[in-house]
């Protein structure tokens, strides 16, 4: 037994200002630690809907934008392309777009929201390379069909439609992203209408 006074208030004083100086280091750690789970304000902006300016797009031209990191494709689809379009369905993987490769308003023939404007990410499905826009030489690739995407990587072709065609590696149509028209020259990529 010791003979020292007790001295219970200085102990749980310590005891107390030990738990506080404690609790401030952890929140001093904690703090720090959480926020980096948060995205980079460089990765919100990568993330962010991309507003598109269609007004000066000529027929058969192709614009580049990138959206996620990935660059995504809008084409101004003349009238010819258009026709052509319909014929093609026996000659595809998919033609009607059943897999979930676009959204739903983009589930038509043209995979498109208004018919003389394509848009879709640039990127194969199959493994990952940005295919080549063929406006008027396309035919070297699919006998009769003057335009379309071919990717050099392994050779799939895609028609202006970003549909598939049969007996090449990629097993998809290009993805179409989401997007909305904000007027007749505007097109937000990255957000449906309703989620605007």
């Amino acid at each position: 037994m010791s003979n020292a006074p007790d001295n219970s208030g200085r102990r749980k004083f310590l005891t107390l200002t030990t738990g506080v100086v404690g609790a401030i280091g952890a929140a001093a750690v904690a703090v720090p630690f959480v926020k980096s789970w948060s995205p980079s304000e460089k990765a919100k902006a990568a993330g962010a809907p991309v507003a598109v300016d269609i007004s000066k797009i000529q027929p058969g031209q192709l614009i580049r934008v990138e959206w996620r990191g990935k660059p995504v494709w809008v084409v101004s689809r003349t009238q010819k392309v258009l026709d052509e379009l319909s014929t093609l369905d026996d000659k595809l993987r998919d033609p009607a777009s059943e897999q979930a490769q676009q959204p739903d308003y983009a589930t038509n023939p043209l995979r498109s929201l208004k018919s003389e404007i394509f848009i879709a990410v640039g990127i194969c499905t199959h493994l990952g390379c940005s295919p080549t826009y063929l406006p008027d030489s396309f035919s070297e690739q699919v006998e009769g069909v003057e335009s379309g995407f071919f990717c050099p990587c392994h050779g799939s072709k895609f028609d202006m439609a970003g549909r598939v065609f049969q007996n090449v590696p990629a097993p998809l149509n290009l993805v179409i992203p989401p997007h909305y028209y904000v007027s007749e020259s505007q097109i937000v990529i990255g957000l449906d209408k309703g989620d605007a």
